[in-house]
């Protein structure tokens, strides 16, 4: 399904711009190998419209999605546009919690991932000062204990309480989840995430003496992760190099 003529004049300039966008970071997840066949989500507020949301349609592979075929949803996760394809409203339940709940967090992504489940499952969780990756967490990682698969509406006040005002939040026993206030931010913080997931268990596997960061070093390193991703601009040019890679490999994700 293209983003044709008609679809194009009855929707606004910028949710024609979140679409592309979020139909970028499914596709790009898929090619990091973020995914889990057709579960998790990555979804965006639709700017304009209060209440309004995008999803993947269920069933679909992420190597599939493109801008069109993007679900329209409301906080409930029942779909308010014409679109042929199905959504998962149980699906939706962790990602309305904190789109509701916080304004900045117009964007979230949740994974799967091999590395992310296996630390969530550790008593330990993200270990921040293991590396420069890691530390760009430090102090910037929650923690929401396993309440079962996610259908309780009722978890959603708990889900917000668990991440309060950090970016990042490890779902124990079951994955992470990132959050932003554009595409570029949400997606940088799941994929350092994740990369910090895999070098920790690639660390530990080794059996060897580990030897941690110090603390005062590790809390001024989060503070430059902060300058340099946010105020000297690399976050843009980052998400541009990601773009770059898309549109060489298949740029069908704008349809």
């Amino acid at each position: 399904m293209s983003l044709d003529s008609s679809q194009s004049n009855t929707m606004s300039d910028a949710e024609q711009q979140t679409r592309i966008a979020l139909a970028a970071c499914y596709r790009l997840a898929a090619y990091y190998r973020l995914t889990d066949l057709i579960y998790t989500h990555i979804t965006a507020r639709v700017p304009g419209e209060e209440g309004h949301f995008l999803i993947n349609p269920y069933g679909w592979r992420w190597e599939e999605i493109t801008a069109s075929s993007l679900v329209k949803i409301n906080v409930d996760g029942h779909k308010v546009d014409d679109s042929p394809e199905q959504v998962n409203p149980a699906g939706f339940t962790i990602h309305s919690a904190i789109h509701g709940a916080s304004h900045d967090a117009a964007w979230v992504m949740h994974t799967h991932t091999r590395a992310g489940v296996a630390v969530s499952s550790l008593e330990s969780g993200l270990e921040t000062r293991l590396n420069q990756i890691a530390l760009q967490f430090h102090e910037r990682v929650s923690y929401h204990e396993y309440e079962g698969i996610a259908l309780n509406l009722a978890e959603r006040e708990r889900i917000v309480a668990s991440l309060g005002r950090n970016p990042a939040l490890i779902l124990r026993n079951h994955g992470l989840l990132t959050t932003g206030a554009s595409a570029a931010e949400m997606f940088n913080n799941m994929f350092y995430l994740e990369r910090a997931c895999e070098l920790q268990v690639a660390v530990r596997s080794t059996g060897q003496a580990v030897r941690l960061v110090p603390e005062d070093v590790a809390r001024h390193v989060a503070r430059q992760y902060d300058q340099t991703i946010h105020e000297d601009g690399d976050l843009k040019l980052e998400w541009a190099a990601h773009l770059r890679t898309l549109d060489a490999l298949d740029p069908s994700y704008k349809d």
